[in-house]
């Protein structure tokens, strides 16, 4: 799917993603139910645009991080990490996860296990004393995998659309 250094019998491997990923990471990020509402077909430079323009902020943010799930040169999972600095918990820093899929045709085989097992251990090198994500109420495979993996539904949150 992309043109990843991992050889093609490599086992999964989580890494950085590249501008190159940008086209598999939005056919996983449109394969799901909610996902298609919302973004576009990744078919064009034109499409991508908006996507490479993202990317390109992220990826410029040390505090910022889009990783891949490589499985023998595919990217077959996805997600952003960000690194929050707070005044609460004495200054403390929180990490926030955002935007997780794991290709359809291989969840159940504990990739997206893997991805977020990597994206917290990545928080505590960087000296978080939370991991927090949202994910969809309509999404209940997705709210049982979170909580399977030790995640607490302790807080309601709450979203304010303000449109494009």
């Amino acid at each position: 799917m992309n043109g990843s250094a991992s050889a093609p019998d490599a086992g999964p491997c989580v890494r950085a993603a590249t501008a190159e990923d940008l086209p598999a990471i939005v056919a996983l990020l449109r394969d799901d139910d909610l996902g298609a509402t919302r973004e576009r077909a990744a078919g064009s430079a034109d499409a991508l645009a908006p996507y490479r323009d993202a990317f390109a902020e992220i990826a410029a943010d040390p505090r910022h991080e889009v990783l891949v799930l490589d499985v023998g040169g595919a990217v077959a999972g996805v997600l952003q990490l960000s690194f929050l600095r707070c005044l609460t918990h004495e200054g403390g820093r929180r990490a926030q996860i955002e935007g997780v899929r794991v290709d359809r045709a291989r969840r159940g085989g504990g990739l997206g296990r893997i991805l977020i097992e990597d994206a917290v251990r990545r928080a505590r090198e960087r000296g978080c004393h939370l991991v927090q994500l949202t994910t969809d109420r309509r999404r209940q495979d997705a709210l049982v995998f979170y909580e399977r993996l030790g995640f607490v539904a302790s807080h309601h949150g709450m979203k304010l659309d303000l449109g494009r």
